[in-house]
């Protein structure tokens, strides 16, 4: 079986009865072992450097992938891995951490509209404006923060109408988007919090905030499954993909991308006659160069 056919499985297009209960954090599709999945991966990673090459020099869509994920899902390990044999020049990665004063004083899509990828370019978002219905919602006080002029009881559902216009907006014009949430069961990030703790050269990955927002599971589960069901659509899909072995969370995502770049009618620029004959006369000129 592909890799292809694994990642199907955790694609959600129509939110309305999506239950994050149904999604297995510890699935590996059946694969019993990390050493069934490395071919896999490594012609998935060969093809998305090919692919991304093509995107690259057709120049004329651009490729914006989404990762959240509750701490230790392993976004970082899965965007180095995935990403490895793609070509630095037509690759940007950006991480947004706690907004800034600048990016408090304007909309909620300022900061990250700004970073969009190019056409021909792979953007990579580490965290997103999914934020502002997820970390915003389970604290109050950050929502507090942004000083919003109108009455916030329906912010959610505006926000959520928001972002799908917004996606729509930039598929329309070229981006294709694809939205990883990496489900990693809590007790999987409580082991993980612990190997941080015990090895030294982890221990910078490791706050205690990070654990202090383990007493919110239950209210982020809530709005990570409100966010899917209310985002996920035909053009902009999430892939709830199972984060507790991550030798097969990079399976799936390292196949989501080549397929949606597959997808594409990606080509080499055509050269026309007169290029051709200036790359022929200078061929020639080249040829009677002494060595």
């Amino acid at each position: 079986m592909g890799a292809k056919n694994f990642a199907e499985s955790f694609r959600i297009t129509h939110g309305r009865k999506f239950r994050l209960r149904d999604f297995d954090p510890g699935s590996t599709g059946g694969l019993p072992s990390k050493e069934h999945s490395d071919d896999l991966l490594q012609a998935g990673l060969n093809r998305l450097t090919e692919l991304q090459s093509k995107l690259y020099a057709d120049d004329r869509w651009a490729l914006l992938l989404i990762f959240q994920a509750m701490d230790a899902a392993g976004k970082d390990g899965t965007i180095k891995h995935v990403m490895s044999g793609v070509n630095p020049l037509g690759c940007q990665v950006y991480s947004f951490k706690a907004p800034s004063a600048e990016e408090l004083d304007h909309d909620f899509l300022w900061r990250t509209t700004k970073c969009l990828p190019e056409q021909g370019r792979i953007g990579i978002f580490n965290r997103s404006y999914y934020e502002e219905v997820l970390a915003v919602r389970v604290h109050p006080e950050f929502l507090k923060a942004q000083k919003l002029p109108h009455n916030p009881k329906r912010i959610w559902k505006e926000r959520f109408e928001d972002i799908n216009a917004h996606e729509r907006y930039l598929t329309r014009n070229g981006t294709v988007i694809r939205k990883f949430f990496l489900n990693v069961s809590r007790e999987e990030q409580k082991r993980r919090f612990l190997q941080r703790i015990g090895r030294p050269e982890k221990n910078w990955k490791f706050s205690a905030a990070d654990a202090k927002e383990r007493n919110h599971w239950d209210e982020y589960m809530f709005a990570y499954e409100d966010m899917i069901r209310h985002t996920a659509t035909e053009s902009a899909p999430w892939y709830v993909v199972p984060a507790d072995k991550k030798w097969f969370t990079r399976l799936v995502v390292s196949d989501v991308i080549t397929d949606a770049l597959e997808s594409l009618d990606l080509r080499y620029p055509k050269v026309d006659a007169t290029k051709r004959k200036e790359l022929k006369a200078v061929g020639t000129i080249l040829a009677k160069e002494a060595a």
